[in-house]
């Protein structure tokens, strides 16, 4: 098993099932892992994309998706996928240092990064073979994180740098009034809410409330120009609330790209968050963070502060379950092949 310069290469074992068939010699081949960390899905794509080349994984990411967003859309979108679904292109590292490289997708486009998919990741990549359980450094278009695989089948991941880049930021949006959140990156930008008036309440039975008012947060923040640095867009909304159980600290909602919620507490969530109760001295390095989601699934945190910085290295802890694989076959004759795009 090998890692080329397209994807992870692995023994197939559906070489005589595609024989069975007449198929174009235009059609094409996917080989995916199917795995949930909490609940949130992760589908990642081991075998037969195209070559991205040998740039930086940030560069792989322009390329695959000014090149090859056919990946993208035939693996998550309908009719084999759905919106929730999370997917990911295994790749070669950039850095030598690293076990593999990976570029993160969902049904609207691109992500920085992804903790959960990283977590589903690492359990898929040990399901084959490829890792045991140990520390394990994964090359991503926003840097370097480290995934830890411990023997109980759980995975911690040293995040990118996050920081709390703006507290209590106003904001008016359209039908709920002015709403107060803080702007953090966690490896994605997020406008991160804690209950106040007209804010709904962060409970599974107000999932479609907690949807259309987050959907409002983001355009509000788009159409008033609040951003991240350089003017990154603020592509997540997070929405707190008390715990359920005792089992927990808080609970989350997470709105992500393309207009679906986080089943999981969203890793990159959960850094924005820790950044966040770090800079409030909130949370020290010795204490533990533990956020469930809105299926009350957990993540666990802790932070580890840069030195002459505001920033921190967080460390989030989850599970994932592999719980699929599959072929997927591209044929040119489908008229749905590459995904139903509306």
């Amino acid at each position: 098993m090998q890692i080329l310069g397209k994807c992870l290469v692995f023994p197939t074992r559906t070489t005589l099932l595609y024989s069975t068939y007449s198929m174009s010699k235009a059609t094409t081949f996917l080989k995916i892992i199917d795995s949930h960390t909490g609940g949130e899905p992760t589908r990642v794509v081991v075998d037969g994309c195209a070559d991205l080349g040998n740039g930086t994984l940030a560069e792989k990411r322009e390329i695959l998706k000014t090149q090859y967003d056919w990946i993208r859309t035939s693996t998550l979108l309908e009719p084999r996928g759905f919106p929730a679904m999370v997917g990911a292109v295994l790749t070669e590292p950039h850095d030598p240092s690293c076990s593999a490289g990976v570029i993160f997708f969902n049904n609207a486009g691109y992500l920085n990064m992804c903790i959960h998919g990283t977590i589903g990741l690492a359990v898929s990549l040990q399901h084959m073979g490829f890792i045991s359980t140990g520390s394990h450094k994964i090359d991503t278009p926003v840097g370097i994180v480290t995934a830890h695989l411990h023997d109980d089948g759980s995975v911690s991941v040293d995040n990118v740098p996050s920081y709390r880049d703006q507290a209590d930021v106003s904001v008016d949006v359209l039908g709920y009034g002015s709403i107060s959140g803080d702007i953090a990156w966690g490896g994605n930008w997020f406008f991160l809410i804690d209950q106040q008036e007209n804010v709904p309440a962060v409970t599974s039975s107000n999932i479609s409330h907690l949807t259309k008012f987050s959907t409002a947060v983001m355009q509000a923040l788009s159409n008033q120009g609040i951003s991240g640095d350089d003017g990154q867009p603020i592509d997540h909304v997070e929405v707190f609330g008390p715990p359920a159980d005792d089992q927990s600290d808080s609970r989350n909602f997470v709105l992500c790209p393309g207009g679906e919620y986080d089943r999981s507490p969203c890793g990159t969530g959960t850094s924005a968050k820790l950044a966040c109760l770090y800079a409030d001295e909130k949370l020290t390095p010795s204490e533990t963070w533990r956020q469930s989601s809105i299926l009350n699934t957990i993540f666990t945190g802790t932070v580890s502060p840069l030195t002459e910085s505001n920033k921190i290295i967080p460390t989030v802890t989850g599970s994932a379950w592999v719980n699929g694989e599959t072929t997927i076959i591209i044929d040119p004759n489908d008229p749905f092949s590459k995904g139903i795009h509306f």
